[in-house]
Formats: structure tokens, sequence, C-alpha cells
């Protein structure tokens, strides 16, 4: 008897992954709304000597690049890749629980940022990493979950690769 083909993403066994890019989708929005409503904008609060709250708006995508595509154009490059993530996700195997946890926040961290670009013309930036000479994009927890996202991808790629590279040759 040969073994049935291993199970392509469906839909059940992606429920869990699917709650947690609504759970990061909803926390963005929660921080957003927090300091939206009850921080200062562009007044620097420090929390650590490299670490300050700081609201700005960015209207473009990471390190506002592509702002001249205006919220219109970013919000439908957005929905693309979000489409094209979901579409990874449902391609993925139920055992590449990394990529599918990375899928997840990518999609909650970019639909998080979409819906301010909808509701606000603009992206709620305020987490600034800096040192007395220097200082690092603001940023907000949607970025944090594309970038921690990304990295889980790419550690789900790069486990397979070993594997790959492990397994016996016939």
């Amino acid at each position: 008897m040969t073994p049935a083909p291993q199970e392509i993403g469906t839909g059940k066994s992606l429920v869990p992954y699917a709650v947690l890019t609504v759970v990061a989708m909803a926390l963005d929005q929660w921080i957003k709304y927090l300091v939206e409503t009850g921080l200062p904008f562009q007044e620097k609060i420090d929390l650590l000597p490299f670490l300050a709250l700081f609201r700005t708006y960015n209207t473009g995508i990471a390190f506002s690049m592509l702002s001249s595509f205006g919220d219109t154009g970013l919000i439908v490059i957005s929905l693309v890749v979000s489409a094209f993530i979901v579409y990874l996700a449902f391609r993925s195997a139920p055992g590449q629980i990394f990529a599918r946890l990375g899928f997840a926040l990518i999609l909650g961290g970019a639909m998080g940022n979409v819906i301010d670009r909808a509701v606000y013309g603009h992206v709620v930036d305020y987490i600034l990493f800096h040192t007395p000479g220097w200082s690092f994009a603001v940023f907000n927890l949607a970025d944090v979950f594309i970038s921690v996202g990304a990295a889980l991808v790419v550690l789900e790629e790069f486990i397979g690769w070993r594997r790959e590279a492990k397994a016996p040759k016939n």
C-alpha cells in the first residue's frame, strides 16, 4: 500500500494560524489606538537609554519607501502581497510550523498597517531605537510581526534545506 501524499494546508489545519493572524492584527490596532489617544505627536518619551516612544506617521512602506504610490496604491500592493502570503500558507505542509507561524504574523502585521492606511491615510509608528548620535527608523508592532514572520519563514526554509542535505542519497 502506498502512503497518502502529504496533506497540503487545508482550511481546518490553518485555523490556529488564522486565529494568530486576527490576534496580531487586533493587538496592533489596540496599541495604535492607545498611541493615538495618549501619546503626544513627535515628542520623544524615553523608556530606556536606547528605546523611546515617538508617535509619527509613515505615508510609505518600510523606511517611507514608495510613498509616491499614495494610500490607494499602497493598499492595493499590500492586499496583493497579503493574498500571495495566504496562497503560500495554503500550499505549506502541516509540518512546516515555523513557516505557518511566519505567514500568520506577516499577514496580521500587513493587515494592521492596511487598516491604518484605509482609516487614517498613513501608518501610525511609535517605537524608536536610538543612541545619542544615531536613531533607527520609527516603526510599530505590525512591522515587528512582519519582520519576525519573515525570519520564521526563512528559518523554516533553512531547516528544510538542512534536512534535505542530511537525507541519505539513493
